[in-house]
């Protein structure tokens, strides 16, 4: 029966290999990091929004390089453009000089009768003949250079204050062919360039980021006292992957090689070390095909998270040698036979644990719950199917192991007496009192781990430019092109009043760029009444007949606009059409404060076809939600565990079970005493140990006084704390969190599990 188990395994691996090579030949691994985030099923306009934002932000790179005057920051700029420039491969330049807007000048010419501010419509409406009249003999004799036009084409100077308040969206202005502002003591040059590759696909390295630190390098080493200021999603991203890279080769590399050292002591033997690691790459690759056959593409960060197999799925080979050692060759199957309950039930307890990940509606963790199931349950099978046929040589007890072993006696254990019931009441008050004081914290913001650096340079160019965010935005909805336009205008005179009053310093929708046509017919008639009066007023002053230039007949439409110059820097907010409708975005600026949030939420109530979306709350809601359904998983985990260690070992059950659960009310109230937050990652890894824990009372009661077990019980507590425990020195938030609680738990559980052993003499079966 076992040799054709080894064989029917055997064909399964073989069948997984040509699939691997299927694979690696023609799949390639899914490096967008947006995938990994849930979706939005009862709003996809939403994440359409949200992706397309976000694309957009996730290739800009904007710098800001200045000097103590004028000359020096455009050499300063020069500096950074040719170092910028080298890079070509990577970064291209995006259009921020003045010949894009002369262009957009000349777009619009046809069309300047219709497109007046909210301040204009209402001074025309009410001016008198004699105002506007005044005013066009003023415009009359004002240089002609301060005018975009000549007068006839615009007699009371509107076109001006138009481009002005295009112009307000940012603090730029054209300045000899370039953007300049001026701040902060120094003449700052504009620079927008752009990624070739999103910031969200992973990549190799911190190319970009290398990029920029030369041209700062360069501008400082060439301009006395210049600067070079940069910011964008990229170095953000880059950063962030850089943090990753060096975390996972250091605590990585570092759990693998001291479990390795821990093997290498225990039974002084290279078997071991193969088998396991066997195991371990079989598991992992039967992992990785069961996932893509799952799913249709495979993330590289399920990969990354897959490499924690190695605390775990090691496990059954530890608990195999370590009962091995000191046997015959012929006991290989007895020893097998011996161990299957124990193992088997192990199994499931970790594959449910893992599983249970995959109930957030997350694609990254329902994909990551698959491959580490997968994972664990190939290992198993392995260690089952093939150890016994594998494994031929002698393997005796070495002198670590026998002691390891031999420890068990001398560790403490729970009995009823006056020292372990106070120890008990006191713990009981300390935990209580730890729990009360757990703090639930979601906030999406507080699992950012961005360097000081990034975060110091965004806001320099927050202040500085004030650009707006893609997090919070209004998403406008309408049946045609023209009601999404019109109902942005509404929305854009309720967002007025919140503007004068400096709640925020303004926002970008594309009915700025874009009247709708009834609109562009009121203003254009408006605009023709007034001007009339206006010409006819210098006409009866200087005996003049001077005439009203002409304009376009027709409407400017979407289609017309969204080919021409001008909507460069607006053509990511609009998104077509969705479904059966049509869709806009938005933007706002200067949004610093989040006390203001509620009033702008408050601003789309009423208001049809406008929705306020945050995604930083919804986030935040999202993961509030989850760590509250996570936490009743965790209870309704812990009674079906119960009643399965019940079903095996009856009314010793309780000893298997209740250190997993002094575990995580003695984690969760370490966190309580010291102030760390509750979130949703905490109650991740408190998931896990739920699967993990219990494993270590399984094996001392399938083999209750086997010193063997307590030291395949240690390995395998040893390996799952460096594998897990040590991301607690992660400079992620979120994995941070999650091997705190690991670490924490692990240590807790490790050390309570022999305190709950049987008495001498007591059996379970």
């Amino acid at each position: 029966m076992a040799n054709k188990l080894a064989i029917l395994w055997a064909l399964v691996v073989l069948a997984v290999g040509v699939h691997q090579v299927q694979f690696w030949r023609s799949a390639s691994l899914d490096t967008d990091v947006l995938a990994l985030l849930p979706e939005d099923e009862q709003a996809p306009e939403v994440d359409a929004a949200t992706r397309k934002l976000a694309d957009e932000a996730g290739r800009q790179v904007v710098l800001l390089v200045g000097a103590r005057d004028w000359p020096s920051a455009q050499k300063a700029a020069d500096e950074a453009t040719r170092v910028l420039s080298e890079a070509s491969d990577l970064l291209e330049p995006a259009v921020v000089d003045t010949s894009a807007l002369e262009q957009a000048v000349d777009f619009y010419r046809p069309y300047r009768d219709r497109l007046l501010t909210p301040a204009q419509r209402q001074w025309l409406s009410r001016a008198t003949p004699e105002e506007l009249g005044g005013t066009a003999l003023m415009k009359l004799y004002q240089p002609a250079g301060a005018r975009l036009t000549d007068w006839n084409a615009d007699p009371l100077g509107l076109w001006q204050d138009w481009w002005q308040a295009r112009a307000a969206e940012t603090s730029a202005r054209p300045r000899d062919g370039r953007m300049w502002l001026s701040g902060e003591e120094r003449e700052w040059v504009l620079l927008m360039w752009k990624s070739k590759v999103s910031a969200f696909a992973l990549g190799d390295g911190s190319r970009v980021t290398a990029t920029v630190e030369r041209a700062r390098s360069q501008v400082e080493a060439a301009v006395p006292g210049g600067r070079l200021v940069a910011a964008g999603v990229p170095l953000y991203a880059e950063a962030a992957a850089a943090q990753a890279s060096w975390e996972m080769s250091t605590i990585g590399f570092g759990s693998l090689a001291a479990v390795l050292l821990l093997v290498w002591l225990t039974f002084r033997s290279l078997r071991p070390i193969v088998l396991v690691g066997v195991s371990l790459t079989l598991g992992c690759a039967v992992a990785l095909s069961v996932t893509a056959l799952v799913f249709d593409r495979v993330h590289l960060l399920t990969l990354v998270f897959g490499s924690s197999l190695v605390g775990v799925a090691e496990d059954y080979g530890f608990h195999y040698f370590a009962a091995r050692q000191g046997k015959a060759p012929s006991e290989r199957g007895p020893v097998m036979r011996a161990l299957l309950p124990g193992m088997a039930l192990a199994l499931v307890t970790s594959v449910v644990a893992y599983l249970a990940l995959g109930v957030a509606p997350f694609p990254g963790l329902r994909q990551m719950a698959v491959f580490s199931a997968a994972g664990l349950t190939a290992a198993f099978l392995t260690v089952v199917c093939w150890f016994p046929s594998l494994d031929t040589g002698a393997l005796p007890v070495t002198s670590f192991a026998e002691r390891f072993s031999a420890s068990i006696t001398r560790w403490p254990r729970i009995a009823s007496t006056p020292a372990w019931w106070i120890s008990g009441a006191v713990l009981t008050v300390l935990v209580a009192v730890g729990i009360w004081k757990l703090e639930p914290r979601d906030d999406l913001r507080q699992l950012q781990g961005a360097p000081a650096n990034l975060i110091a340079d965004q806001r320099e160019l927050g202040r500085l430019l004030g650009l707006p965010s893609p997090a919070q935005f209004f998403l406008v909805q309408g049946d045609s092109d023209d009601q999404v336009l019109a109902r942005e205008a509404a929305l854009k005179t309720k967002l007025d009043a919140l503007v004068s009053e400096k709640v925020f310093a303004g926002y970008r929708a594309v009915s700025d760029w874009l009247p709708s046509e009834a609109q562009q017919r009121e203003d254009a008639a408006l605009s023709a009444r007034a001007e009339a009066q206006a010409v006819a007023a210098v006409s009866e002053s200087t005996g003049e007949a001077p005439t009203r230039a002409e304009f376009s007949p027709d409407p400017l439409t979407l289609k017309h606009f969204l080919s021409g110059p001008a909507a460069a820097a607006i053509r990511q907010q609009w998104l077509g059409t969705l479904g059966q409708a049509q869709y806009s975005v938005l933007m706002l600026r200067g949004l610093n404060d989040p006390k203001v949030l509620p009033r702008l939420e408050e601003v789309a109530q009423g208001l049809e076809g406008v929705r306020w979306v945050d995604k930083t709350a919804e986030i935040s809601g999202l993961l509030s939600r989850y760590r509250r359904i996570m936490g009743g998983l965790i209870v309704a985990g812990y009674v079906a565990v119960l009643l399965t260690l019940v079903a095996r070992f009856g009314r010793q059950a309780w000893r298997a079970w209740i250190p997993s659960v002094l575990g995580t009310l003695l984690t969760l109230a370490i966190f309580g005493w010291v102030g760390a937050p509750l979130q949703l990652f905490t109650v991740l890894g408190l998931v896990l140990l739920l699967g993990m824990g219990v494993d270590y009372g399984i094996f001392l009661l399938e083999h209750p006084g086997d010193g063997s077990a307590w030291l395949a019980v240690a390995l395998a507590g040893v390996s799952t704390l460096l594998s897990f425990g040590l991301l607690g020195l992660s400079a992620t938030p979120a994995l941070r969190s999650f091997g705190l609680a690991m670490l924490l738990g692990e240590v807790t559980i490790w050390l309570l599990t022999p305190c709950f052993r049987l008495p001498p003499g007591k059996d379970t079966h």
